[in-house]
């Protein structure tokens, strides 16, 4: 599956939106996993991390 978004300005820097279809496929619940951001060559990577979300 392929989708094409823009990203988002987000204070200094940018922001990628995941839709909930892409979360549910890699069965990421925002509220408590964490994702993991990998670049290789020219590709952003984004899998579920095995850390989680610390209450606060």
């Amino acid at each position: 599956m392929t989708i094409d978004r823009k990203l988002m300005r987000n204070g200094n820097g940018w922001a990628l939106s995941i839709n909930s279809t892409f979360l549910g496929l890699l069965d990421v619940n925002p509220e408590t996993d964490m994702v993991r951001y990998n670049v290789e060559y020219d590709k952003l990577i984004i899998t579920k991390s095995d850390k989680k979300i610390k209450d606060k």
